[in-house]
């Protein structure tokens, strides 16, 4: 067996080949999507990682564009659902069509639905109805669905970016726990800083309009998706992680508050997304060696979306953030 030293030597160019790479496509988005370079980090952590995610925010942030425009820099084959309280699971799976020959017999054809690509944007996953969201469970799961008794293979690589508006607005649905912990992240997108809006103004409302080029194929996100796997991480980063996922448990936790105001915590999950989105965001951020600043960094966007507070924490104005904060603070 190859030592751990002369693994990093052989793939070390790669990974700054990588990296380069990596930053072509952050500048190619930020010309597109602007002001929103935060989100845009999230998102391709997310898909280095092999992960889904889950864009939080009002509409008119971008969200959809983001996803367009990944689609289009990536080389993907991207496809778009909009997400309504009459769509059904076979809108997104697809279905079987009882067909007749020329010569009379019938059979049945499998007509593919939306989920059959790449890149699957989920607009507003919140507005359709629990049973129609769990049609995706099986697939950002196991990248396969079942129709009609039968497994069906999903394209590689393949990733789902839902968006989601509030939860207080009218005519939306929770999502259910199962399907929330099916994502690798939960990035919020918030309202652009007004420097960033005045280009965003000018960008948009001109005779010319920034155009996406394609910059990274589907092949080479699968080949980075495995070379973030061998990428090392230091026992301090491994011991850090372990000690927030459970820290964040109330049946485990050294802080009265999460046991006084969590229902439930993160399971393993949310450990597996940290490594995975540690080594993604050093990469990303030009270095070979995650830190515990990228485990800080990373915690909320794992942490938010697999936990749930009480009715004591929601009287006493206790909010996610309040908590994973404090879980948070001995290792800043």
């Amino acid at each position: 067996m190859a030592k751990v030293s002369e693994i990093d030597r052989a793939i070390l160019p790669r990974m700054e080949e990588l990296s380069e790479t990596l930053e072509k496509v952050r500048r190619t988005l930020s010309c597109v999507i602007i002001g929103q370079d935060r989100v845009i980090d999230d998102v391709l952590i997310t898909l280095l990682s092999g992960g889904h995610a889950i864009l939080v925010g009002m509409p008119g942030l971008a969200k959809t564009r983001l996803v367009e425009t990944l689609g289009i820099v990536l080389g993907m084959d991207e496809r778009r659902i909009q997400f309504t309280p009459d769509l059904m699971p076979s809108d997104i799976l697809g279905s079987e069509v009882l067909e007749e020959s020329a010569g009379g017999a019938r059979s049945f054809r499998f007509i593919e639905g939306p989920v059959f690509c790449q890149l699957l944007m989920a607009d507003e996953i919140n507005r359709a109805s629990p049973r129609t969201q769990s049609a995706l469970l099986q697939a950002m799961q196991e990248r396969q669905v079942s129709v009609a008794g039968q497994r069906r293979d999903l394209p590689s690589p393949f990733h789902v970016l839902a968006t989601q508006n509030p939860l207080e607005q009218e005519g939306t649905y929770p999502l259910p726990e199962a399907q929330l912990d099916r994502f690798l992240l939960q990035i919020d997108v918030d309202y652009p800083d007004r420097e960033a809006e005045r280009q965003v103004i000018l960008a948009t409302t001109g005779a010319d309009e920034a155009v996406a080029k394609k910059v990274m194929s589907p092949t080479a996100l699968l080949d980075a998706q495995r070379m973030i796997r061998k990428i090392p991480v230091g026992e301090k980063v491994v011991e850090a992680i372990l000690d927030i996922t459970r820290d964040c448990r109330p049946g485990q936790s050294q802080f009265e508050n999460v046991k006084r105001y969590v229902v439930w915590g993160p399971g393993p999950r949310a450990g597996q997304a940290l490594m995975l989105g540690t080594r993604a965001r050093a990469l990303l951020e030009g270095r070979l060696t995650p830190s515990i600043e990228d485990v800080l960094a990373l915690a909320p966007a794992v942490l938010k979306h697999r936990m749930a507070l009480n009715f004591d924490a929601i009287g006493d104005g206790i909010a996610i953030a309040d908590i994973i904060g404090q879980v948070l603070s001995p290792h800043g």
